[in-house]
């Protein structure tokens, strides 16, 4: 199975800390979320969340100064590295030779994951500390490259995971929850505080592991339409689900009787559905809807 170490923040021994900051120390960038991990137990456990990696191909992007690629390459039989940073990507040309590496320079969200898998002969693994600016776009990104994915260890913001691994009727649960569960299960690994970076960030850190099985077909939905369904009823958290599919367009009468059929009390908001409800009400809508 080839692993796909998506690594926005490089990951720090301290061994490594010390060459690095001797010989090319270049600060982290704001702009691009940089703030890197300097727990060596934590990198390790990061590492050690990809599984057995003998014998595979590991793919990490971003791997920012450096660190835990010198795990991967010593773990795996080959690291594909794609770092966005001009400048870290020279430290890592000139640290790493061709037959550790193989190193891209490219942003993440460029990353073409079905041609990966294509060359790979299988379904690609994942796992990355997301830079927190853009953490929605890469998991939209993911979610749409599933075919392709077999499983994620992903780092981003706490309250960003909660939101994903929320159950219905939390306080996150909500349209970010519903998008990701839709694409398979999610589980809740590890926090890590901020001191655990440097610079240190203002928020702790939570690593989630996604396995990817979309349930689409398993509960009888057309994933875009769904999808766009699903937004449509979160689109005002102080609305009624009732009422925020009469403002979708959903006649009145339509919107009553299908959320009667589903069992779902007229009172209630969307985030007290659970993927499976969500599913029963679009398709009583859909056998509703005018020829």
């Amino acid at each position: 199975m080839l692993i796909l170490a998506l690594c926005y923040c490089g990951l720090e021994s301290p061994s490594f800390c010390l060459l690095y900051d001797e010989v090319t120390h270049m600060p982290p960038k704001s702009k691009l979320g940089q703030n890197f991990l300097i727990d060596p137990h934590a990198a390790e456990r990061i590492v050690d969340a990809l599984g057995d990696l003998s014998g595979r191909t590991i793919v990490e992007i971003g791997p920012g100064r450096g660190a835990i690629t010198d795990m991967l390459v010593r773990r795996a039989k080959h690291v594909i590295a794609v770092e966005f940073d001009a400048s870290l990507a020279a430290v890592l040309r000139d640290r790493f030779t061709p037959g550790q590496l193989t190193l891209v320079e490219q942003d993440v969200l460029d990353f073409d994951f079905a041609a990966a898998s294509l060359r790979a002969g299988e379904r690609l693994s994942v796992a990355g500390n997301l830079p927190y600016y853009i953490t929605s776009p890469i998991l939209l990104k993911l979610a749409s490259s599933h075919a392709s994915l077999a499983t994620a260890a992903l780092m981003v913001q706490r309250e960003v995971a909660d939101r994903v691994v929320a159950a219905p009727g939390s306080r996150d649960y909500g349209l970010l929850s519903v998008t990701v569960q839709m694409y398979g299960p999610v589980e809740r690994l590890f926090t890590l505080p901020p001191e655990a970076f440097s610079p240190p960030p203002e928020v702790h850190s939570r690593v989630f592991r996604w396995r990817f099985a979309p349930r689409f077909a398993e509960l009888g939905v057309p994933e875009d339409r769904f999808l766009a369904f699903v937004r449509q009823a979160f689109a005002q958290k102080r609305k009624t689900l009732a009422n925020n599919l009469r403002a979708a367009g959903v006649e009145a009468k339509t919107a009553a009787e299908a959320v009667e059929q589903a069992g779902i009390d007229p009172r209630a908001r969307a985030e007290m559905l659970s993927v499976e409800t969500f599913a029963a009400l679009y398709r009583l809508l859909e056998k509703q809807e005018p020829d």
